[in-house]
């Protein structure tokens, strides 16, 4: 009951915020669109195609763990300042969703993911929810891309020609990307090709690529993983041979490090192949912190072990 009305209390401080929070300062319409969103993949795809008429402000920065995000006064603050917000939806960011439904009511509140045809989506084991995952699929994330454009175009239709340039240039990158993938991931033995990490972030991209996808936790960190969940991994590395298991930069290594230990107890030598970008990308101002150099930096990574 006190947690309930804890709830009831922040929803109802987020309405009067809502209500006063509007950015149309002193009566002055600003030049730029001003965009919130949630993760950077989202962020990325944002900047790309509303180049220098957006201002993209991003909640959740490198090794951040979206499942797990619980959104700060100063979040709400940005989010009533947004002309529009764009999530990634799918249940992804789980403990904000009470916040994005009531904002929905005041101005543009987009879950990109829901762009995506049913048919591109993959379903959560044993339930009848979608992995939320949906950026490690760029043929899914192309149609992303497209509902960013539109939606923009809607609140800025004087630079519709320029959102779609812009949209078609980068959808042009992301198709490169996607074949750099495809003929990379060719590149590592057949019965290599086996990705294991922390949790079930890359079951889009294993799809996408050919490659069997092993997570110790589920698609989502809040779930909980025992002992029993370690052995059965241990046990799939020691009958398969695998040599090679890889950390995520928004999880604890814990996880994947007693999975290592436990391999060793049975004299199998399993090495950490590398840190990949799961829910999170890397630092602004690196490659890694764009989406196209992220999605390069875990093809490089995965390759360069399992080859």
């Amino acid at each position: 009951m006190k947690k309930r009305f804890v709830s009831i209390v922040a929803l109802a401080a987020i309405c009067l915020l809502a209500a006063c929070g509007n950015d149309k300062t002193n009566g002055e319409t600003k030049d730029k669109v001003q965009v919130t969103t949630t993760t950077g993949q989202v962020a990325d795809a944002v900047k790309s195609v509303g180049a220098d008429k957006v201002e993209v402000v991003s909640l959740m920065g490198p090794g951040v763990d979206p499942h797990l995000y619980q959104a700060s006064q100063g979040d709400i603050q940005k989010l009533n300042k947004a002309d529009i917000i764009f999530y990634s939806g799918l249940h992804l960011e789980g403990k904000m969703g009470e916040i994005f439904e009531k904002m929905d009511d005041d101005k543009p509140t987009v879950a990109v993911a829901d762009s995506i045809p049913e048919s591109k989506l993959l379903s959560a084991d044993g339930s009848t929810s979608h992995d939320p995952h949906v950026w490690f699929d760029i043929q899914a994330w192309l149609y992303v891309v497209d509902s960013i454009e539109q939606e923009l175009t809607k609140l800025s239709p004087e630079n519709e020609k320029l959102f779609k340039e812009n949209a078609s240039a980068y959808k042009k990158e992301l198709e490169e990307m996607d074949q750099y993938a495809k003929e990379q991931i060719e590149m590592i033995p057949e019965e290599s090709r086996v990705l294991v990490t922390a949790h079930d972030a890359f079951k889009y991209f294993g799809h996408a690529y050919g490659l069997e996808v092993m997570g110790l936790q589920g698609l989502s960190t809040d779930s909980e993983y025992g002992l029993k969940d370690v052995q059965e991994l241990v046990n799939t590395l020691v009958k398969r041979n695998i040599k090679a298991v890889f950390i995520e930069s928004s999880i604890s290594e814990r996880s994947i490090n007693a999975v290592v230990e436990g391999a060793m107890k049975q004299n199998h030598q399993v090495v950490i192949g590398g840190e990949l970008f799961s829910d999170a990308m890397g630092d602004e101002g690196t490659d890694e912190g764009t989406y196209i150099g992220m999605f390069k930096h875990n093809v490089d990574t995965i390759v360069s072990s399992l080859k």
